[in-house]
């Protein structure tokens, strides 16, 4: 039976763009009060406005996720305003695509893993305890087909989003048999604002993503609110990305080869 979604509090990080921004107005549009959460306050002021004309129930926080006073501010905020939080969909995140050497050791490497792995634990370590109290709760992971194939250029982002799939099956087995629920998701390419900000390697510029295979933002943001509807373990993005999955694992010998062709032809 899916879980009716009116009036459940939903706190989203990184929600000022992309799957976040998306998910807010579907969740909105399914009754939920939205809390959304990340560092550009007046863009998200905008939508709550627009949320509120429409009847619907949102408020804005910001909040730096490497931050861990901004983390207590922002949960501090929510449980004040609304008493709890139902669901958390941890979607903050990017990506600095390129070849290792090339990434910059703080901008790239440091900030990239405090955003994407750490500020994600520290969200959810800050508002786990609010659900445990209350018996119930659904925390949704945004990770990435990254978090099961670790393609070249890669290195960085894979290693946070492996780190998301990790923590993430850890902490559902902890907390299953408390009421909360937890689900890992994992996309592949879609058109959101990450392609904009992940740098211009090589690989980059010479092999392009077909169009065709790239979901829009709002297709994944609806996917999400169907998980939170129906709640399970994980979502790869699209389905097809799965069979490829499988022969990552199944025969890693023939998948090396492939990628470090790949590498070979642009990696000078």
């Amino acid at each position: 039976m899916a879980i009716d979604l009116k009036g459940k509090v939903v706190l989203i990080t990184g929600a000022s763009s992309g799957f976040g921004q998306d998910a807010v107005r579907l969740f909105a549009n399914e009754g939920a009060s939205v809390i959304m959460a990340a560092r550009r306050i007046e863009r998200m002021q905008a939508q709550v406005e627009r949320i509120q004309k429409a009847g619907g129930a949102a408020m804005a926080t910001p909040v730096d996720v490497t931050n861990k006073a901004d983390i207590e501010n922002m949960v501090k905020s929510v449980i004040e305003n609304y008493g709890r939080i139902d669901i958390l969909f941890n979607n903050a995140g990017f990506g600095r695509i390129d070849w290792l050497e090339s990434l910059d050791p703080a901008r790239d490497i440091e900030t990239q893993i405090a955003v994407n792995l750490t500020g994600l634990i520290e969200v959810t370590h800050a508002v786990l305890p609010h659900m445990l109290e209350r018996g119930s709760g659904h925390i949704i992971n945004m990770s990435s087909v990254a978090g099961w194939l670790a393609a070249p250029t890669y290195s960085v982002y894979a290693a946070t989003k492996f780190g998301v799939r990790g923590f993430t099956d850890a902490l559902r087995r902890e907390v299953a048999h408390r009421g909360i629920r937890v689900s890992g998701i994992y996309p592949g390419p879609a058109a959101t604002e990450f392609g904009e900000h992940t740098g211009q390697s090589s690989i980059k510029k010479g092999f392009k993503i077909p169009g065709f295979v790239t979901m829009t933002s709002e297709y994944v943001a609806r996917r999400v609110v169907q998980v939170a509807r129906h709640p399970r373990r994980s979502l790869v993005l699209p389905w097809w990305f799965v069979p490829l999955i499988w022969l990552d694992r199944a025969f890693p010998t023939i998948s090396d080869w492939i990628q470090i062709s790949v590498s070979k032809k642009y990696h000078s």
